[in-house]
Order: structure tokens, then C-alpha cells, then sequence
């Protein structure tokens, strides 16, 4: 019987989205992703991502300049929690590139938003610039930057 300072058990399915760069991202994905209202998965968000993780996201204004925003965990989660809550939010990958040298990697990761996984309604696409390092025995996301797709802004990635 475990002790009670013990650390709770950890799913196994956490643990095997940690294994694989290519399941690590698709599995921030599914976390992110839901019914309006419907609680996201954010302990496995959590434990997908480095303790010291950044995300930047591209903002652009009235204007057409842009900027940046740059968010630890927490405070990202703390961001896209009223959006999840009042908006069906489904964020599907349409395509990806891993390249990696020893214990880093660099995912290019192209992605759909759409209201549901399979409606044809387009909410926005983009792409992740997503770093990870493997550390401990696993992969962790150690960064990611995004931008949408907008007028002047095509894919020519892959």
C-alpha cells in the first residue's frame, strides 16, 4: 500500500504520450480541445509540459501590426478558459515535422480549429512551432509559438 507522502499514480496513458513527440503533440491537442463548457483535461496538459514551458501567440491588431503574448502554463490555461467555455473548440493537427538532434526536437505542427473534429465550418488554421526536450526518461513540451493563418499569410511550410 502506498504511503501517504507518495506522488498519486500518474495514468498510464500520460505517461505513453511522453514516449513519442508525435503522440506528445497530438495529445496537447486533445487536451485543449471540446464541447463549450466541457471541463478540459488540464492535469495532463500539465503534466505534457516542462515546469519552466513558455507559449507565445502572434496577436494582430486593428491595425494589421502584430505582437506577441507570452504565457507560462498557468497563465495560458487562465487565458483560453472563457473561450473553451462559451465556444465549441476543436484543434485537429493536419500535419507534422519533427526534426530532431539528440535529446531536442523542433515539431513544425499544422492544425485545423473547428467547432467539432469532423464539421466542415473552418474556425481558424495555423501552425505550432513546438520545442521539446527529453529529460527524465520522457518528452516534455518546452515551448510553443503560434500564429493563424490570415490574409497574406498562407502555409508554404511543408
Amino acid at each position: 500500500m502506498p504511503d501517504s507522502q507518495s506522488p498519486p499514480a500518474v495514468p498510464a496513458h500520460w505517461v505513453a504520450d511522453t514516449q513519442d513527440i508525435g503522440r506528445l503533440v497530438r495529445a496537447v491537442y486533445e487536451c485543449i480541445s471540446g464541447p463549450a463548457g466541457a471541463p478540459r483535461d488540464w492535469a495532463r496538459f500539465r503534466y505534457l509540459m516542462h515546469p519552466r514551458s513558455l507559449s507565445l501567440r502572434t496577436v494582430v491588431e486593428a491595425d494589421g501590426s502584430t505582437r506577441s503574448m507570452v504565457f507560462d502554463t498557468d497563465q495560458y490555461i487562465a487565458d483560453v478558459e472563457p473561450l473553451f467555455a462559451q465556444h465549441d473548440f476543436f484543434e485537429v493537427e493536419t500535419d507534422q515535422r519533427i526534426e530532431r538532434f539528440g535529446q531536442i526536437a523542433h515539431v513544425w505542427s499544422k492544425y485545423d480549429a473547428r467547432p467539432a473534429p469532423d464539421s466542415p465550418v473552418l474556425i481558424k488554421r495555423g501552425a505550432n512551432s513546438i520545442q521539446v526536450c527529453h529529460e527524465q526518461g520522457r518528452w516534455w513540451v518546452f515551448c510553443t509559438v503560434w500564429d493563424n493563418e490570415r490574409e497574406g499569410l498562407k502555409f508554404e511550410l511543408f
